[in-house]
């Protein structure tokens, strides 16, 4: 792009350089290459279950084919362990880490949204979403519960799909420190998301409800 005529005030230099950024489109390749790595990110941090344990060779291999990136070298890192656990002691470890009550929680309202009225219109508002872009999550997770949020970027794409994600991003760096100052092997799958580059275009309509309660994005 050819650089703006020095006349033209900063300010609005600024604005016409993130409005050219927003209309950059990924392509292909590159969304597919996104969304892989998205859904990799959502699997392994699901409860540890057979079907779960059972497919760590398809996992892996996955992993191992993943383009060279800072995101893939640490799931890579977490692959390495999980493969290795015994399944019982994969259950008491992410039964161990993940409890609800602290900040190493996977439901992404508990950062955001202090009591249980606001994470209700929170948890409602996701809901809306995923109706909207016509997904029903399976399985009895709350929709905030993060490998859910996961798989929704993963099927909806950079723009609406990821919008939870960047909505709660304090949240994911927080989990990601908690994580990191025990020692869970679990802290490489938030490492890996949060040195994802944000996508190349993002969608600013607002969520459903937006402006009803907290949820609404900003």
């Amino acid at each position: 792009m050819s650089p703006l005529p020095a006349t033209i005030p900063a300010p609005v230099r600024t604005r016409i350089r993130a409005d050219a950024r927003r209309r950059t489109v990924p392509t292909p390749d590159a969304a597919e290459r996104r969304a892989l790595l998205l859904r990799l990110l959502s699997l392994p941090l699901r409860y540890p279950d057979h079907e779960l344990t059972d497919g760590r060779p398809r996992l892996t291999a996955a992993v191992a084919a993943l383009p060279p990136s800072r995101a893939g070298a640490e799931l890579a890192a977490f692959m390495a362990w999980f493969t290795a656990e015994e399944p019982e002691e994969l259950v008491r470890h992410h039964a161990g880490t993940f409890d609800p009550r602290r900040d190493s929680s996977l439901h992404l309202t508990h950062y955001l949204n202090g009591d249980l009225r606001r994470r209700g219109l929170a948890l409602l508002a996701l809901k809306q979403r995923y109706r909207a872009a016509g997904w029903e999550p399976e399985g009895a997770e709350p929709p905030d519960h993060l490998p859910v949020v996961l798989e929704f970027a993963a099927l909806a794409g950079p723009g609406r799909g990821e919008a939870p994600l960047r909505q709660h991003r304090r949240g994911l760096e927080l989990i990601h420190r908690t994580l990191t100052d025990i020692g869970s092997p679990y802290r490489h799958l938030l490492a890996a998301l949060c040195t994802l580059p944000p996508p190349p275009a993002e969608d600013t309509e607002p969520s459903p409800g937006a402006g009803a309660h907290p949820e609404a994005e900003r």
